[in-house]
């Protein structure tokens, strides 16, 4: 169980460094809850591979600081859309 846990957050830290993903992105790519990454990430990955985190955690940072953008952003498209209909 523990390999398989450590394999998880290894290939998740892989997958967003690889993609910049967000974490619920890579939580519906994994099929896991985007509580599971969080902590695979943050809490986990840092015994298992110190390199690896602190590049995800780059990422993480990164996404973090633009979710608002990203937000606001879908919020105007989705009214957007519904104008047109």
């Amino acid at each position: 169980m523990e390999d398989e846990i450590r394999r998880r957050a290894c290939d998740l830290a892989v997958y967003i460094i690889e993609t910049g993903a967000t974490v619920r992105t890579a939580a519906h790519q994994f099929g896991i809850s985007k509580s599971t990454v969080h902590k695979d990430l943050s809490q986990r990955l840092p015994h298992y591979n110190r390199l690896l985190y602190k590049q995800v955690r780059q990422i993480l940072d990164i996404n973090k600081a633009q979710r608002h953008i990203r937000g606001g952003m879908a919020t105007r498209e989705k009214y957007r859309k519904k104008r047109n209909v």
